[in-house]
């Protein structure tokens, strides 16, 4: 099976070896993804407008690849406070509660940098595609 790397520019998948997603036959893999923002501004303090800002970088990492948002069928979302769940969760109804993909939520000491309060990671399919 061939893949197809998908970057976002960001200097990280250079550095440390990564891709901001991997097509891999009918399946688009995204990595973790935080709200950095595409001037290098520190990200929006509050976890909601962060989790925002996470899936419109993986919405054009997913069109980048031939699916959408509506294609996604798995998440993972890293907090790093417990009293974040319900505003991360009622992004993600926002945008993907027609859908309704599986999703694990866990909270974790912290991320990479302490401004992030969300990590979200995701899968999906590419319509139209065989499965593989």
């Amino acid at each position: 099976m061939t893949q197809r790397l998908i970057s976002s520019g960001s200097p990280w998948e250079a550095a440390y070896g990564y891709s901001r997603a991997v097509v891999a036959g009918n399946r688009v893999h995204v990595s973790g993804t935080c709200a950095a923002m595409p001037d290098g501004a520190p990200p929006p303090t509050d976890a909601a407008a962060q989790a925002r800002r996470c899936w419109e970088i993986i919405g054009v990492a997913l069109g980048e690849a031939g699916a959408a948002l509506a294609d996604v069928v798995r998440i993972r979302a890293y907090l790093t406070r417990l009293e974040d769940f319900d505003a991360v969760g009622r992004v993600h109804g926002e945008l993907l509660g027609t859908i309704r993909p599986t999703n694990t939520t866990v909270v974790v000491a912290a991320l990479v940098d302490p401004r992030y309060l969300v990590e979200i990671q995701a899968e999906a399919l590419i319509p139209g595609q065989p499965d593989v």
